[in-house]
């Protein structure tokens, strides 16, 4: 890694030189994005990566939210920003790109296509799901590599902000702390289970799911999770 400048000048070249005045284009993401994959990325190489991939599908969607291995090893975007981090940006980008696979925010599936051999990545989304799956199957002439071990990706259980956004709204920064020791402190099902009875009695607030976990935890659910609070 570049060891990282030891004056001035060259802090100065990386300045931001602020917002101008005036309107300026933007880019629409997931509040998920934020709430949870950017909070929960620890390497910059991974986070540069991740946002360039939701800001080029943004800004260009396409039919699938893929990308072919080589399209980002030819991005000059994507070289240029890696390059700050290290001199080898190619083996940063695939460094980024193992880290996104094994986080879950991209899927990888390697083949031969209509031009030769080629590795895609997909947002894990149910877009990206759906291409993955197609050419696993071998559709628009795919043959996935000898030996890749192509599976469905797995549908864990939605973290807790996902629920809150889907059932109450836009997670308030106040609140964050909050949800994620919730998260840490009752079963997955139980949260899950909490948000779908707020919705169905049309109370779409923190506090009654919250309520409703709290009784859960002293008085019982009557099913196996009971045990952590045993």
């Amino acid at each position: 890694m570049s060891a990282p400048p030891d004056d001035d000048e060259g802090a100065e070249g990386r300045q931001f030189a602020g917002l101008p005045e005036g309107r300026l284009a933007a880019t629409s993401l997931p509040n998920l994005v934020f709430t949870e994959l950017v909070a929960g990325v620890d390497d910059l190489a991974e986070l540069k990566v991740t946002l360039h991939i939701f800001w080029t599908l943004a800004l260009h969607p396409r039919k699938h939210p893929g990308f072919a291995l080589r399209e980002l090893q030819g991005d000059p975007l994507v070289q240029h920003s890696l390059s700050v981090i290290a001199g080898d940006s190619q083996d940063t980008l695939d460094r980024a790109l193992e880290r996104a696979v094994v986080r879950g925010t991209l899927l990888r599936i390697r083949g031969r296509g209509k031009q030769g051999d080629v590795t895609w990545f997909f947002l894990n989304s149910p877009k990206g799901r759906a291409a993955v799956e197609g050419l696993a199957r071998g559709e628009d002439d795919f043959e996935p590599m000898v030996g890749e071990q192509v599976q469905p990706p797995s549908q864990s259980r939605p973290s807790i902000f996902a629920l809150y956004e889907q059932n109450v709204g836009l997670v308030q920064p106040i609140l964050a702390q909050e949800l994620m020791e919730a998260e840490d402190t009752y079963p997955a099902e139980w949260i899950e289970e909490a948000f779908r009875i707020a919705a169905e009695h049309n109370v779409r607030n923190w506090r009654y799911v919250r309520a409703i976990l709290e009784r859960w935890a002293a008085e019982g659910r009557g099913d196996e999770a009971d045990r952590r609070f045993s």
